[in-house]
């Protein structure tokens, strides 16, 4: 084989490598990462802040979970809301409207909720202060 027919059989070669290696990548699922990362990022000491808020205040509202709802005690009367996320879908994470002023216990039905791990975030506001609060609860 001279010189010629080998240099032209390499760069076959290397066309077909990198035209596979094109084809795989196109092919490969999407990647599941947060779109949203910079602007996260960016609000991340705010977060940071309410959540410690939550910590210096004794503010952290009691949870039980029920067969039939999720009843929550905050230590104050709030104003904010829940959002209500699974773990493993996203498709029925729902937002629910918190108003305590009379100072009773708040209940979250979770009969059309699915059975299993969910993620409640608490976003509120109390006596001019903002607060952010994650718990994990079980539901049956």
């Amino acid at each position: 084989m001279n010189w010629g027919k080998a240099t032209v059989a390499i760069l076959v070669i290397f066309v077909l490598f990198i035209g596979g290696l094109s084809y795989f990548m196109f092919a490969a699922p999407n990647d599941d990462y947060d779109h949203q990362y910079y602007e996260d990022g960016l609000n991340f000491d705010h977060d940071y802040n309410r959540e410690k808020q939550v910590t210096k205040d004794h503010a952290q509202p009691k949870i039980e979970v029920d067969t039939c709802c999720i009843k929550v005690t905050f230590p104050q009367t709030i104003n904010g809301k829940v959002r209500l996320s699974r773990p493993s879908s996203d498709a029925s994470d729902t937002t629910i409207i918190l108003d305590n002023r009379d100072g009773s216990p708040i209940q979250i039905l979770t009969n059309h909720l699915v059975k299993g791990k969910w993620q409640l975030v608490f976003d509120w506001i109390s006596n001019n202060k903002t607060y952010l609060y994650h718990q994990e609860v079980y539901v049956q």
